[in-house]
């Protein structure tokens, strides 16, 4: 039984979504150093707070408004990536969502590194991260997708923390999308998370006794040198630094709109049940770091397919397979999906990862099918809704605009 309760749920709660994509050249589909081209040609479309630039010249990033309801994010995330598809077009760019490129680095690159390889963007803070962390920001050029969820005050933030640490293995399961790099399959599910996880900061957050000592934690960090500034602790649930929001950031970026709409709604839900157990006084489970950390790189790993330790059904260190506890996550959660809409959209992602896989299985099964990695490249870009002319353009925007209405009306 769910001892929380699901409390008040006629309240709005907020929802902001962050997608991070990657820039391939069209021709070769090899990341490309065309970000500040693409910025500048994205922001006639957006704003500039909602097109913004990531560590390596290969990526962007898109950053959403304020929303309540599932249509206004899907309508403010198809705006979004249409406007940085069309921006990547105008620069001779395909824009990939999937955590890293299935062809070539993605940068930035080091000293030695061929110039193909993208570099680092001229920004201080970023050329700051290189003088502390050096070779450590080599192709750390990878793709998440950040989940915001609105929290009115610092300490219901940090609390809701505690009790969202056992989710977030089963959420990286569950949106793992990316198996290959740099030519070759990596045998795992979600290589993004195996890169980010160099960071000193990266990695489930601990569990904290007060915002307080949250922020006792965080100053620690910085004088330690191990992050440059608070925006650097690099945990993946965090209270955010600059809005009322908790910030959900262990998911790779998805591959749709769909499939994004569904996850941030998940996530929602589980803030929602995260935040009726600290107002009913239900203390966090005590999940050691260890064993989250564990089941963090178990569920990067193998994704939906594989076992993952059992820390949302109550069974302590046992291993479950990941459909299992996604079939427990749906029942725990169902009560703090409150509208139906948002309950059929979740409820259909859900059944395409039992019949489908996640998204890293599904690369490997176009990728098996075709043999080639530039034909995957092909489809799972991010579809151009004003494709430039030519023939050879103009199928590769066909399959992809193909796949995407498919997975968009499941």
């Amino acid at each position: 039984m769910d001892s929380s309760g699901p409390g008040d749920l006629r309240e709005s709660v907020t929802l902001g979504v962050e997608e991070e994509f990657l820039l391939l050249d069209r021709k070769a589909y090899r990341p490309v150093g065309r970000g500040s081209q693409v910025l500048a040609a994205g922001r006639r479309r957006l704003g500039a707070g909602q097109l913004v630039p990531e560590i390596s010249q290969a990526m962007v990033e898109t950053v959403s408004g304020v929303c309540t309801t599932a249509p206004q994010l899907r309508t403010e995330l198809v705006r979004l990536r249409e406007s940085a598809a069309q921006a990547a077009e105008e620069w001779d760019c395909l824009l990939l969502a999937s955590g890293t490129s299935p062809i070539g680095r993605t940068g930035p690159a080091a000293e030695d590194d061929p110039p193909d390889v993208p570099s680092l963007r001229e920004q201080p803070r970023y050329q700051r991260i290189r003088q502390r962390f050096g070779p450590l920001v080599r192709d750390q050029g990878v793709c998440s997708c950040h989940v915001h969820v609105g929290i009115p005050d610092l300490g219901t933030a940090v609390a809701v923390v505690n009790h969202l640490r056992p989710w977030l293995p089963l959420l990286l399961a569950m949106t793992a999308n990316s198996p290959f790099w740099n030519g070759t399959d990596t045998g795992y599910a979600s290589w993004r998370t195996v890169l980010w996880r160099s960071w000193p900061t990266a990695g489930p957050p601990p569990l904290l006794r007060s915002a307080e000592h949250y922020e006792e934690v965080v100053q620690t960090l910085v004088a330690s040198g191990a992050a440059l500034d608070p925006a650097m602790v690099y945990w993946y649930a965090r209270p955010s630094r600059h809005v009322p929001t908790v910030e959900i950031r262990i998911a790779d970026v998805l591959p749709t709109t769909a499939e994004t709409v569904a996850y941030a709604l998940l996530v929602r839900a589980v803030v929602r049940r995260a935040r009726a157990a600290v107002q009913n006084g239900v203390l966090p489970p005590r999940v050691e770091q260890e064993a989250l950390v564990a089941a963090c790189w178990q569920a990067a790993r193998t994704g939906v397919t594989g076992d993952l330790l059992d820390l949302i059904g109550g069974t302590g260190a046992a291993v479950a397979p990941v459909m299992q506890q996604i079939a427990t996550a749906r029942r725990l959660l169902r009560p703090y999906l409150p509208d139906a809409g948002d309950r059929v959209l979740v409820d259909a992602w859900l059944d395409r990862l039992a019949t489908e896989g996640g998204a890293a299985d599904r690369q490997r099964a176009l990728y098996r099918r075709s043999g080639r990695l530039e034909q995957l490249v092909e489809h799972i870009a991010v579809a151009d809704p004003v494709p430039a002319a030519g023939p050879a353009r103009t199928a590769v925007t066909r399959t992809a605009l193909l796949a995407s209405d498919q997975e968009e009306t499941t």
